[in-house]
């Protein structure tokens, strides 16, 4: 059995009604949307995911990236990884486009990054959802930042530090 191919995923965030607009037609009101020097801070409500609360985005344009990790609802479960998406990111004014690459890294903290979403990519390029600049694109991109966080002990706070982002990831 193949690896389905989904359309490419675009969300919208208006900075000034702090909403979040799907590429599936939903949207979510944010309860955290803060413009940054390095790009734009926001979280989100999970309602309809058991396991998890929120999450917390971070957009990246100078890197083509998406920081996201995922708040557990219950204090006392273990967090996932956090997870870096190659995107591509248009600002327009107040608003903010998203265009996911589809592929990705999970950044476990305290051990080795690894890529994700490679069979989903592969899929979309060979069906033509994303073009050879997309997909040349996310490919240069999670490698570049594999290799860096690599070099750095695969330690994403001091990944963003070298990056000159010195605020707590995950944050709290």
């Amino acid at each position: 059995m193949g690896t389905a191919i989904t359309p490419q995923l675009v969300d919208v965030v208006d900075t000034v009604t702090a909403v979040r607009s799907y590429s599936s037609g939903t949207a979510r009101q944010l309860r955290t949307c803060q413009e940054e020097r390095w790009g734009l801070r926001t979280e989100c409500p999970t309602p309809e995911d058991p396991f998890n609360d929120s999450e917390v985005t971070w957009l990246l344009p100078e890197m083509n990236l998406r920081l996201t990790h995922r708040r557990p609802r219950s204090r006392h479960a273990r967090g996932g990884p956090s997870e870096l998406t190659a995107v591509r990111i248009f600002r327009d004014g107040r608003y903010w486009r998203t265009t996911d690459l589809l592929l990705g890294l999970a950044a476990p903290g305290g051990s080795a990054a690894r890529i994700v979403r490679s069979e989903e990519f592969a899929a979309a390029v060979a069906g033509r959802v994303l073009l050879v600049n997309d997909a040349d694109l996310a490919l240069r991109t999670v490698h570049k930042t594999l290799e860096e966080l690599s070099r750095l002990r695969h330690d994403l706070s001091a990944w963003l530090a070298h990056k000159r982002i010195f605020e707590v990831w995950p944050p709290f």
